[in-house]
């Protein structure tokens, strides 16, 4: 059966891809992460000439596979259908990997309901902006926290109840006034985790979903409190996306994108054009200086 090659449109940038670069690499080996890309030439009888393909690619300009299945989740191919005509951009965004990591990571862990109070760090970004939608379409109360005042207003825009910049904000003070909080979105460990467990509710529910303070340190602190884990009966879930994929992705892709058209999902991107400029692009989200999704274009044209 023979193989299809992919001209690369884009490429997601997340927190995570910094914890690969801790990675030693060969000579001429590639960084890799969630990209979208059209097919230019196809000898492989599922796919043809102009599909739109999305899934993990390595940081390269064409690449050729030999099937859209893998071993893993992670190394399956997706066909692309954009029935509302939406920039390509989102699905690396939106309706890419962000979108799905809280879709499914919303939907299997969080057991939300009406009135209760979600917590989300780093609010205004890709993941936790979407939380925070679903979390309101769902009837919560949201706290969010982001670090500029610019993007504390972006968590006001989108509906959050309590926003909040946690450099000059306690984020401590800020969940012991507005919590006890029934569930924590942690993309951030650290001292965010530990105030959201002394403020959390008996039978909350925490979904860690990154570790962004201890991406770039050697000496990461330990969580000092996890004892409260057993005194208030609290759930810890780990959300790897691609365990999920099976069971959300064509619910997803029925219910956000249609979200998405008609406006009731609202979404930010950060783009920035070539290849060459994937160093900085990973270190300026790092610094925090993007708002939105973080996204690399490949070339000017599509």
């Amino acid at each position: 059966m023979g193989g299809f090659l992919i001209k690369s449109l884009y490429f997601s940038i997340d927190p995570s891809l910094r914890s690969r670069l801790g990675l030693v690499f060969q000579e001429g080996e590639t960084i890799f992460n969630w990209g979208i890309g059209v097919v230019l030439r196809s000898e492989h009888p599922e796919v043809k000439f102009g599909d739109r393909i999305e899934g993990v690619f390595n940081f390269e300009e064409y690449t050729i596979r030999y099937g859209m299945k893998g071993d893993t989740a992670a190394q399956c191919l997706t066909r692309v259908e954009n029935r509302h005509k939406l920039p390509w951009s989102v699905f690396v965004g939106a309706i890419g990997i962000s979108g799905k990591t809280a879709y499914y990571g919303w939907k299997e862990f969080s057991h939300a309901k009406a009135g209760e109070v979600v917590y989300v760090s780093t609010g205004a970004g890709a993941v936790g902006s979407i939380v925070i939608q679903l979390a309101k379409r769902d009837g919560l109360k949201v706290i969010a926290s982001a670090g500029s005042e610019e993007k504390v207003k972006l968590l006001k825009d989108i509906g959050v109840d309590v926003a909040f910049n946690y450099k000059t904000t306690k984020t401590s003070d800020v969940l012991q006034k507005e919590g006890p909080i029934d569930i924590y979105w942690d993309n951030v460990g650290g001292e965010m985790l530990e105030s959201s467990l002394d403020a959390s509710s008996n039978g909350a529910r925490i979904i860690i979903c990154g570790a962004i303070s201890g991406y770039n340190s050697g000496n990461a602190q330990p969580i000092r409190n996890l004892v409260q884990l057993i005194y208030k009966s609290i759930t810890l879930y780990g959300l790897y996306v691609y365990e999920y994929d099976h069971k959300y992705r064509e619910e997803f892709y029925q219910v956000m994108p249609d979200l998405i058209a008609k406006g009731e999902i609202k979404y930010a991107e950060d783009v920035t054009i070539g290849l060459e400029k994937v160093g900085e692009t990973i270190l300026a989200q790092q610094k925090g200086l993007n708002t939105g999704k973080s996204i690399i274009k490949v070339t000017e044209t599509e």
